[in-house]
């Protein structure tokens, strides 16, 4: 019998097993996927969560976190305009590569029992949770998903794609980078670039990231994407392919859902953030070390199960929801007739106080 059994190892299911590793409970994490591993995502870690990656990393994976490469600014690139904003205190560029393999392996060193390519297949009970996977079952006392976005656990219910859409990444070497996150909106879409590193890799030219969420009417692969923005396409001209590119589907809208059936869910599963706000990772780490905090009582025997789910869906509400509301009514606003759009970005482009207003709301 574990104290707690963590499904999926990205950032919001290592976050939750450190955490709870770290204050003594009996943790399984289970990933169904093999690491190390490429996954669709801006790599954008916004400063909000440096402080908790910090904290989460073994002393000898820290070395990533200290050699980033600092985002101090943002450009967005939508109707012919160019909007700017600082980000103070500067985020973060760290590849996922690289990032959740040392986030598991700073879990095992914890002693949390950590097992690849296991594929849940049901959870049954309450109090005392059945999880069943291909590689066995598995008895605990609480369970978390951070399964993300698209896993059948977390589809199950409520799960409604606005659409098709799809998320598509690559990395490309391109020569001298700018130090700022550069979103280009387009119909359809927008497509985030970004300068990145890779551990172990060693160019004589920059690397970015260019990472897009696009309608599947629109485009299916990267090169349809960069040929949705003029600038985009004159910039990806002169750009080398680093990776093969990778892809997922579908992205799915809904209002965060923090548990169900006293199942506790993180990052994804709970809730799919706007990816342009740029705080997927954040919330991820964030709402795992959240959701693993909020058991501990419980796993020490001083609550109860359903007094720890309250807490932490009172906890959610409070620190992440209004993120999803305003990353909401932005994209909203940046969706609307091109007509209509126009003045709200002059205004934008005018008082460049309400564009950093509206940066430091989605944080």
């Amino acid at each position: 019998m574990h104290d707690l059994i963590i499904i999926g190892g990205g950032p919001a299911g290592t976050s939750a097993a450190i955490t709870a590793a770290s204050e003594g409970a009996k943790v399984l994490l289970l990933e169904r996927g093999c690491l190390p591993r490429q996954k669709v995502c801006g790599e954008f870690v916004s400063a909000e969560s440096l402080d908790l990656l910090k904290h989460l990393l073994a002393p000898e994976y820290s070395k990533i976190l200290h050699e980033a490469i600092r985002i101090p600014s943002v450009r967005l690139f939508v109707d012919g305009r160019v909007l700017h904003a600082p980000i103070a205190p500067a985020a973060a560029s760290i590849a996922r590569f690289d990032l959740d393999s040392a986030l598991w392996e700073s879990a095992v060193e914890l002693g949390t029992e950590a097992i690849q390519q296991a594929t849940v297949q049901a959870i049954s009970g309450s109090g005392s949770f059945l999880v069943a996977t291909s590689a066995g079952d598995f008895e605990a006392r609480a369970v978390i998903n951070a399964a993300g976005r698209w896993s059948n656990l977390t589809l199950g219910n409520n799960g409604i794609a606005a659409g098709k859409w799809l998320g598509l990444k690559a990395h490309f070497a391109e020569s001298s980078p700018p130090a700022s996150v550069d979103l280009y909106f387009f119909a359809g879409g927008y497509c985030g670039v970004q300068p990145a590193a890779l551990a172990g890799a060693h160019l004589d030219t920059g690397r970015v990231n260019a990472c897009a969420m696009v309608r599947a009417d629109m485009a299916n692969t990267l090169d349809k994407v960069f040929a949705l923005h003029s600038a985009l396409q004159e910039r990806s001209s002169r750009w080398r392919p680093l990776m093969e590119p990778v892809s997922t589907s579908p992205l799915i809208f809904r209002e965060p859902q923090p548990e169900r059936a006293g199942i506790l869910m993180a990052g994804d599963a709970a809730g799919f953030v706007d990816p342009f706000v740029g705080d997927g990772i954040s919330l991820a780490l964030r709402s795992g070390a959240l959701a693993a905090q909020s058991l501990s009582c419980f796993v020490c025997g001083r609550t109860s199960l359903a007094e720890s789910v309250r807490s932490y869906r009172q906890q959610y509400e409070k620190q992440f929801a209004p993120v999803f509301r305003a990353s909401s009514g932005i994209r909203r606003m940046l969706l609307l007739p091109q007509a209509v759009r126009q003045p709200v970005l002059s205004f934008l482009e005018r008082v460049p106080a309400v564009t950093r207003y509206l940066v430091s709301k989605t944080r």
